[in-house]
């Protein structure tokens, strides 16, 4: 059975719609840029609201909770086939003020050292157009349906 994961996409309205997206934290992660990008969401088990644990992502990778009302975006199916439910919430972020929970790997590989690392090393907002190529490409039908909601459709 796949995984499941569930997140939120902030957006607000500038001269173009920007979306924030969260670049993952950790070695494996650091010198990749264009499809490594992801909106802030986690793994979620079948008994859970995938709103719920949209908004408990959100808050542990960027330390922000949220109690506005969300706009759902329904789901994507990314190329590992881990599904991702995706909701809305129009609110500006201060990216130089996130604060993210951390994991712990053994780093280097078979060194018998553990490390702790950021899950989300930054946050960033980008033009739907930017995001498009920075994002996971299993997410970009999401940038796509807020987009449209965005302008009203």
């Amino acid at each position: 059975m796949p995984s499941k994961s569930a997140g939120i996409i902030a957006y607000r309205k500038r001269r173009e719609i920007e979306v924030l997206l969260v670049h993952p934290g950790g070695p494996f992660w650091r010198n990749k840029d264009l499809g490594a990008w992801s909106i802030p969401k986690g793994e979620y088990a079948d008994r859970d609201d995938a709103e719920i644990a949209a908004r408990r992502e959100f808050a542990e990778e960027l330390g922000l909770e949220l109690s506005m009302p969300l706009i759902a975006l329904g789901r994507v199916k990314q190329r590992g086939g881990k599904i991702v439910t995706a909701f809305a919430a129009e609110l500006d972020v201060d990216t130089r003020s996130i604060r993210s929970n951390t994991f712990e790997i053994e780093w280097p590989p078979r060194s018998g050292k553990r490390q702790h690392f950021p899950e989300v090393d930054r946050a960033e907002w980008f033009t739907i157009e930017e995001a498009y190529d920075r994002i996971n490409a299993g997410q970009r039908a999401l940038l796509e349906r807020l987009a449209q909601l965005a302008r009203g459709g």
